[in-house]
């Protein structure tokens, strides 16, 4: 099967023109501590090894549970005005870490006739192999996330009425300020161990 840039090279052949594939490189970091700086580098050298040009770099410091991101919104834009023909990735979870959101996205670009590369997970969208590894791992992605939402839900029901100091259950003795304040005649509730 023959890709869209072995095409292009084919077909302008004949007038010695070889047009690049258009690409947009999106990039998504969920902290402003974190910096994108690392993705923007390995995607943009692999864009320069496969001879792409890149149209833009789409940047989002957001968390990726959010469908409603600045760069993302332009992003999508951009792809309904059919500006470049690939969007790379760094991983999966950098576009949304929702199934349904994945999902709903790569399906407007299929219509489109754009195709979605994940660089760190091989994949690529503009092949019926990677159309299926893209599915699986999407259903992972989304698998792993229920689970540590569960855990997570879990953890703090057990939690509740433990306290701070984990699974120590007996009550606090107050000390400190709180023995100073009644020392000074302040009232201490009745019960309070006050050693």
């Amino acid at each position: 099967m023959l890709r869209k840039k072995e095409v292009n090279i084919l077909v302008n052949n004949s007038t010695d023109k070889i047009e690049r594939m258009k690409v947009a490189i999106y990039c998504r970091v969920s902290t402003t501590d974190q910096t994108v700086y690392h993705q923007i580098n390995a995607l943009t050298e692999y864009a320069d090894k496969n001879d792409y040009e890149i149209f833009k770099i789409y940047e989002d410091v957001t968390s990726g549970k959010k469908q409603n991101r600045p760069a993302l919104n332009q992003l999508m834009i951009d792809s309904r005005a059919k500006k470049f023909e690939v969007v790379i990735i760094w991983k999966l979870d950098r576009l949304g870490r929702s199934l349904k959101h994945l999902l709903m996205i790569v399906e407007e670009w299929k219509k489109k006739g754009i195709g979605i590369i994940c660089t760190t997970q091989q994949i690529d969208t503009t092949s019926s192999s990677g159309e299926l590894i893209f599915h699986i791992l999407g259903a992972v992605a989304q698998f792993e996330r229920e689970l540590i939402s569960e855990r997570t839900k879990e953890g703090l029901v057990n939690a509740e009425g433990v306290g701070k100091r984990g699974k120590d259950k007996k009550r606090r003795k107050r000390s400190g300020y709180y023995l100073r304040y009644a020392n000074k005649g302040g009232s201490v509730e009745k019960g309070v161990d006050s050693s």
